[in-house]
């Protein structure tokens, strides 16, 4: 014990004596809780919108003022010339052309309203697909104020839409948990690693080497420190998360620290067992940033795991950030129980038992 509490005194010396590494680790989490979440988003905004007003009235104008008026669109030109605001879509000044029929106020007055044609250009699918979406409410409901206001009967609602753990869809309640994820892989699975690494270049690794020091006091003296850094960190995002976005855990804190434990352990084990089998800092980086863009490719942290295909399903299942994923989602959003979601704590202590024991026999030491 008293050895190991050497070695991890001399750990925290040579972090924090290190130039670079005690500047990521308080930067790189501020940076990616203050930035990311804004410009990484999948809410689609300022659609371009260019409308072909045929019928000139009122009501057509009413309709106008309603998407002038949306957070979601940026109206553009208004014409009677479908021509010109396909032109406009081609050059990529518009998103979507809304042409207003000819005698569409009269036919409302008439019960019958005409029919609003939307094009889309679906070059950009997903905002062509949301921006059709968004302008068929905006119509819709418009034309149900213009009923309204000639003594019509409203058309009934069909449909009641209620969005469970997340009323409003706010893609940032979906990607900070995910960001928080993609922190503890870099600190607690890139640093490790290149840190044992440059020891290996500096030379000074041989002098461990030569002493009696076993090889689980010299790998716990390598992560321990790591696993104190990111259990810190987390607790620092979750407070930024709160205080910035007032996105606050629905479930245990609890349950997310043992997740992240189990979590943090896998990932060091990992970094570690990479660094054990690399000679240099730049064969380490690329094996690692491998894993990294698997982890966060596959793992259900940008898209849903649901949406890939079948083979890839089944790769994700050897990934340990998918299990994170789900429960840190599911404790921060929908406030799940450990007993929920007990299959994915043990899958992670599995993971953790595996690459941490793999990390331990890869490890050589010459005495």
């Amino acid at each position: 014990m008293r050895t190991l509490c050497v070695l991890l005194e001399k750990e925290f010396r040579q972090f924090l004596r290190n130039p670079f590494l005690p500047k990521m680790v308080v930067i790189f989490p501020l940076m990616i809780m203050f930035v990311i979440p804004w410009v990484t988003t999948m809410d689609v905004r300022h659609i371009g919108v260019s409308v072909v007003d045929n019928d000139l009235t009122t009501a057509s104008r009413r309709l106008i003022q309603k998407i002038d008026a949306s957070d979601y669109f940026t109206l553009g030109s208004v014409t009677k010339d479908f021509g010109s605001s396909l032109t406009q879509i081609e050059a990529g000044d518009a998103d979507v052309i809304v042409e207003i029929p000819d005698g569409f106020e009269r036919s409302i007055a008439a019960g019958a309203p005409e029919k609003v044609s939307i094009t889309a250009n679906g070059v950009n699918a997903l905002k062509g697909s949301l921006g059709t979406q968004y302008m068929v409410q905006t119509v819709m409901q418009t034309l149900a104020e213009l009923r309204g206001e000639e003594g019509l009967p409203a058309a009934a609602d069909l449909v009641v839409v209620e969005n469970r753990y997340n009323p409003t869809l706010e893609y940032r309640n979906y990607m900070i948990p995910a960001l928080m994820i993609m922190l503890l892989i870099m600190i607690c699975g890139f640093l490790p690693a290149l840190n044992l690494v440059g020891e290996k270049e500096k030379g000074t690794i041989e002098q461990i080497n030569v002493t009696p020091v076993s090889r689980l006091t010299f790998t716990l003296a390598k992560l321990i420190p790591y696993w104190i850094i990111g259990l810190v960190v987390l607790a620092f995002v979750m407070l930024i998360a709160r205080a910035v976005y007032g996105l606050a855990p629905a479930g245990s804190v609890g349950a997310i620290y043992l997740a992240a434990v189990l979590f943090i352990l896998t990932m060091s084990g990992l970094g570690v067992a990479i660094a054990n089998r690399s000679e240099t800092m730049q064969q380490a980086m690329f094996v690692m940033f491998f894993f990294v863009m698997i982890f966060v490719l596959m793992s259900g942290l940008m898209t849903p795991i649901e949406s890939m295909p079948a083979w890839a399903q089944w790769i994700t299942r050897f990934l340990p950030p998918c299990y994170f994923v789900e429960i840190m989602r599911s404790v921060y959003l929908k406030g799940s129980l450990i007993a929920e979601l007990w299959t994915n704590y043990a899958l992670l202590g599995v993971f953790a038992a595996l690459f941490n024991t793999l990390t331990a026999v890869t490890y050589r030491k010459q005495a």
